[in-house]
Formats: C-alpha cells, structure tokens, sequence
C-alpha cells in the first residue's frame, strides 16, 4: 500500500503508536546517532524537525539545549509534551504543530537535526528546506531510512520521492556553504513488537554551515 505523508497520515501513525505502546512506557528511545554528534557540540539552540514524539528534543533539552520541536501532528506533540513534563524540561522544549513544507521558523538555529521525518514533500527537497535554517557556524544533522527499509518502522510502502541517498543529500550540500563533517551508511539492529530484532539502514550526514 502506498501513501503520503499528510497530516491525516501521521495523526493515525501516532494516534495508533501511543494506544499499541504509550509514550509513558519508556519506549522510544533517543536517536544514537544524534546523542554521539551532539554531545560533541556547545549546547545552543536547536531545531528538531519533524520530531514526533519528542525523544530527540527531549534529550538535547536536558543536555543544555533550548529546543523547538516541529511537527505536524498534534498528537504526537501531545505525547512530546507528556515526555518533557516527566523528564522536566519542560521550560527548554517549545512545541510547533506546524507543517514543515510551507512553515517557516523566523530564526536560525545552531543545531537543525532531523531524525527520519518524511513531511509531503520530497525528502531531499525537504532536507535542503531545512538546511536553511541554520545558522552560520550552526550544523546540520540529518538521519533518514535508506529506500530498501523505509518502510520498516511504518508497515506501508512510501513513494519513491520519500527517500533520499547519501550521494543526493551530499551533492545537495554547496561545498561553498557547508563542510561535511559525517556522511555515512550505518546499519543497526532494533527491537520490534514481540521482541523481534530488525536491521534498519540508516543514512547519516552532518554538516557546519561556514561562519
């Protein structure tokens, strides 16, 4: 079955998400490969687009970060609240229901990161969107499915537009803009529903837009 990534769409992903495994059972942890590069980076401000349930947000909240979290569904927004009250950091989270093809922030950030958003957009056109939103100096982290498991965590099949490769997203990137600090495939293993293990391929690119 295809689809596209509407709002309509992601309202029932999360609505459907939260009565299978509620936020508040622990699940959802945040991205591995946004804890290992920002941990490396001087706590500033930060965009996560597309952040859904908020794990990502949450954490660079309570790692020194202030955050705007940006995302079209509401309830997942719902559930992102719920996650920063329990985890107090409520006061460094601001959440946007917003949706990222046509929204625009009104500031750049030191940090823009996006952890396996698809908005209804094309995917390299929605990285380059969101490029632009940081600030000079800033970085730029992005975390996308690679097209052979994208629809893994979502058990439909995206359009092809959905994805996009390493050598797309880095030739989207002006060299006379940005230096590329990270552009790598990585596979790792989760845990599914019943305690089921599956490789999810991931493409990771983070870059420093130029002072």
């Amino acid at each position: 079955m295809t689809h596209s990534f509407d709002k309509d769409y992601w309202e029932r992903h999360w609505e459907q998400a939260h009565d299978a495994a509620p936020v508040d059972a622990g699940s959802s942890a945040p991205n591995p490969h946004l804890m290992s590069a920002a941990s490396g980076l001087e706590p500033g401000t930060a965009l996560d687009a597309g952040c859904g349930t908020g794990p990502e947000a949450t954490w660079l909240a309570a790692h020194g970060w202030q955050v705007t979290g940006a995302d079209i569904s509401g309830a997942a927004l719902a559930q992102a609240s719920e996650r920063a009250e329990r985890q107090s950091v409520s006061g460094r989270v601001t959440w946007v229901e917003a949706d990222l093809t046509s929204w625009e922030p009104g500031s750049r950030f030191g940090l823009v990161t996006s952890n396996y958003a698809h908005p209804a957009m094309p995917q390299l056109a929605f990285y380059e969107r969101i490029s632009e939103w940081v600030a000079p100096g800033g970085t730029l982290l992005i975390t996308g499915h690679l097209q052979r498991t994208a629809s893994a965590g979502h058990g439909h099949h995206p359009p092809a537009e959905a994805t996009a490769t390493l050598g797309d997203i880095i030739r989207s990137l002006d060299a006379a803009i940005w230096s590329i600090e990270t552009a790598e495939e990585i596979t790792r293993t989760l845990l599914g529903p019943g305690g089921r293990a599956f490789p999810l391929h991931d493409v990771v690119v983070r870059a420093t837009r130029h002072p």
